[in-house]
């Protein structure tokens, strides 16, 4: 580790293994509420365990990409971070908003647009805490060194925080408040967060392959180009049935297929760069996440995105078990992984070991890959059926449901393994062996520096 005030990330990634074991154990009861459908109903209702599930997953993966950035840009920037007592006063005033978010969701207290349940003042918390992590990396980029990464990351992290003030934006009209919604939400995980994706995964594989740096800003730019190319306009993908214009049924479908291409790019750039690449690095579990990462986002977030995005075929299988397949893999795939492998690239370093528990490390990434991949398989073919059910030959809703147990007790099993495997992670993150304890020095500098 070069800069001291790098060790700020340590206590973001902390903070957001937490979170994560708390959302995948929050996903795996309610996996089990849909096999029994009153289990804890009148204890803890399904709706607000989805809230936890949800707003857990958003926040934890923040948290990354905000740990990440305090990692990263002090390295590329070549200098220490603006201020490092901003970035702890940001992570608190973020630990006491999601700690309120969730006690105010048990007493039934939440603001009831899915995923922006938040309270107003969590929602304002949020904002001040954007607003310092942007004026702190800012600073501290414009006082270094100026990179591709640095820039790509900067302009993601920039617009994902503005885009937030949509989140306060609630008009009464039913089809213009969803569609500022989705300039939140889809604006966020198919535009501006794969801009942080695409700026981390470059630092991650010039790291660990060696690779050129030219080399890597030329694809970086390119991905970056289709990703807003696509994006921006692939919003219309969501607008096809809430109310607006017709003419965004051919706009989504169109830019939507175009969505297809940013994340084809960023699997051939992870693999084109360990083909290329000079380094045999020893952290080959950060390898394995990174690679996995991307080629993991194309296939959930890509061609399983594909599938359902154009409107004819949308208008029989939005909101079925086929969108819920696409958005686990997705999201898996796109940024739970890629945090994954920035927090096992930068955990060593930061507690100043060389790598270690990689075998575990990458047991839980085949655990997790392989849970991951089963239950969007199983929930594919649950959502075929459901569409035919229901849409087609117009049963009712809860006796497809009904039809439809065996592929929840599936997903279930396979969101035991994911549970599993996220728990394996954390582990091995966190305990160290004392006979892999290498203190770094002259004779043993640590990987990456």
């Amino acid at each position: 580790m070069k800069y001291q005030s790098q060790k700020v990330a340590y206590w973001y990634f902390l903070a957001a293994m937490a979170l994560f074991g708390i959302q995948v154990l929050g996903g795996l009861l309610a996996g089990w509420v849909y096999v029994s459908p009153n289990f804890l109903s009148e204890i803890l209702p399904f709706n607000v365990i989805r809230m936890i599930h949800t707003n857990a997953l958003i926040v934890w993966l923040l948290l990354g990409f905000f740990g990440a950035a305090y990692f990263l840009i002090p390295e590329e920037s070549e200098r220490e971070i603006w201020s490092p007592k901003l970035a702890y006063i940001q992570l608190i005033i973020l630990l006491v908003g999601t700690l309120g978010a969730v006690g105010s969701y048990l007493v039934g207290v939440h603001g009831g647009r899915e995923f922006l349940e938040q309270p107003l003042w969590v929602k304002f918390g949020i904002l001040v805490a954007a607003l310092i992590f942007l004026l702190n990396i800012s600073m501290t980029v414009l006082a270094g060194k100026k990179t591709a990464i640095t820039n790509v990351l900067l302009m993601g992290l920039w617009l994902l925080s503005l885009l937030w003030v949509f989140a306060f934006i609630n008009p009464d009209n039913l089809s213009l408040d969803k569609m500022y919604w989705w300039f939140v939400v889809h604006l966020w995980v198919e535009a501006t967060w794969e801009l942080v994706m695409a700026a981390i995964l470059a630092f991650l594989l010039l790291k660990l392959t060696g690779v050129d740096r030219e080399v890597v800003e030329k694809w970086l730019y390119v991905i970056v180009a289709t990703a807003l190319f696509s994006g921006i306009l692939g919003t219309g993908h969501h607008f096809y049935w809430i109310g607006l214009p017709g003419y965004w049924q051919w706009i989504g479908s169109i830019f939507s297929t175009f969505e297809v291409i940013p994340f084809f790019l960023m699997m051939s750039f992870a693999f084109v760069m360990v083909w290329k690449g000079r380094k045999n690095h020893p952290n080959k579990a950060a390898l394995l996440w990174s690679l996995g990462s991307s080629t993991v986002a194309f296939f959930g977030a890509g061609v399983w995105g594909f599938l359902h995005t154009l409107h004819g075929v949308n208008f029989y299988s939005h909101g079925t078990q086929i969108t819920a397949a696409h958005g686990h893999l997705a999201f898996y795939g796109a940024y739970v992984a890629l945090n994954l492998a920035m927090f096992t690239y930068a955990m060593p370093m930061l507690r100043e070991r060389a790598p270690y528990n990689q075998v575990i490390n990458m047991a839980s990434f085949w655990l997790m890959t392989g849970g991951m991949a089963f239950m969007t398989f199983v929930l594919t073919f649950a959502g075929t059926i459901q569409t035919h059910m229901q849409r087609v030959l117009g049963d009712y809703y809860m006796t497809v449901q009904d039809d439809l147990v065996i592929f929840y007790l599936m997903r279930f099993g396979a969101g035991a393994a994911v549970v599993i495997g996220a728990l394996l992670f954390i582990y091995s993150m966190l305990v160290v062996r004392k006979d892999e304890i290498i203190a770094p020095g002259p004779a043993n500098p640590v990987p990456g520096e």
